[in-house]
């Protein structure tokens, strides 16, 4: 068949198609919920977007403090296990720090941890011991977090 001989049939189809969408019903309609329904499900919103900001960017714990090693050396050992425990290392200022992570979160998420006050990064391999030796710091807190920047924690100098 030829275009001109197809443009008749063209427009029966287009023809038909533009009346039956003018009279065909809406694929969906709206049911209208009751109000105290629309609160309850407001309201448990607002209290999951709350308890996601605590647990993403709140503090969690006192901190545990670093053992005193050798030559005046700080050292702890902190497991990564779905996040860093521990996340907040308390240690002495003017002093090293030797920070031991053993890693059994399979996530890649976890397989490095940056220390940008430090301008340091630190892969850790599965069920492996990793340490990094971190210089005495003034007073303050220097965060630390994997390569994605969700697994978070901090090294408080004090």
């Amino acid at each position: 068949m030829t275009l001109p001989a197809l443009m008749p049939l063209l427009s029966a189809v287009a023809a038909t198609a533009a009346t039956s969408a003018s009279t065909a019903e809406p694929l969906w309609r709206s049911i209208e919920q009751p109000v105290l329904l629309k609160l309850l499900v407001a309201g448990a919103g607002v209290a999951l977007i709350i308890w996601e900001l605590w647990w993403f960017l709140g503090r969690h714990g006192g901190g545990v403090a670093a053992r005193e090693g050798e030559h005046g050396l700080q050292e702890i050992t902190i497991t990564v296990d779905g996040g860093y425990a521990p996340s907040r290392i308390r240690v002495k200022a003017g002093q090293p720090v030797r920070l031991t992570f053993h890693r059994v979160d399979p996530s890649g998420c976890v397989a490095k941890v940056i220390f940008p006050d430090f301008h340091k990064s630190l892969d850790l391999p599965l069920d492996a011991t990793t340490s990094v030796d971190l210089p005495a710091r003034a007073a303050g807190t220097y965060p630390f977090h994997c390569g994605m920047n969700m697994v978070r924690g901090s090294l408080e100098v004090e």
